[in-house]
């Protein structure tokens, strides 16, 4: 089981979320065809609406494989994005700024905004369950790891 962060504000991942799906890196398959059936994902958003310069900076999702099938939808105008089928949970969004002193995937702490600058990263369990702890009331935090 791997574990994943998707950045997206949160206005584009509001349309994934009422679809049960996600898309990464501007529609790209690579980073989805990386994903395995159970794996986990989060999403950051750094600004609430993509096209407003206003920071956001929180997790705002948190969401689970459900299959294999990677597939493409015509959104208009010549964009044809890849897809994956996710469960969402219902989640609260999480402000970064605390937990950057304890997340091990920022290594550099004065800039940790770089790891999210190629859109897509695998990060370890622990920080995963970090942010999921966060993003959870207790009985769904726990029903996670009473599933596998």
């Amino acid at each position: 089981m791997n574990y994943w962060i998707i950045v997206a504000s949160k206005d584009h991942l509001q349309r994934g979320m009422e679809g049960g799906f996600i898309q990464a890196n501007h529609g790209k398959a690579a980073p989805l065809k990386r994903m395995q059936p159970d794996d986990w994902v989060l999403f950051y958003s750094p600004k609430l609406e993509y096209e407003k310069p206003e920071k956001y900076q929180h997790f705002t999702a948190i969401a689970r494989i459900v299959d294999n099938h990677i597939y493409q939808h015509d959104m208009g105008n010549g964009f044809v994005p890849f897809r994956r089928n996710v469960r969402f949970l219902p989640a609260r969004d999480v402000p970064i700024r605390p937990l950057i002193d304890v997340l091990t995937f920022i290594k550099d702490k004065t800039h940790w905004g770089a790891p999210f600058r190629f859109g897509t990263l695998q990060i370890p369990e622990m920080d995963f369950k970090l942010i999921a702890k966060g993003m959870l009331d207790d009985e769904q935090y726990q029903s996670l790891w009473d599933e596998q």
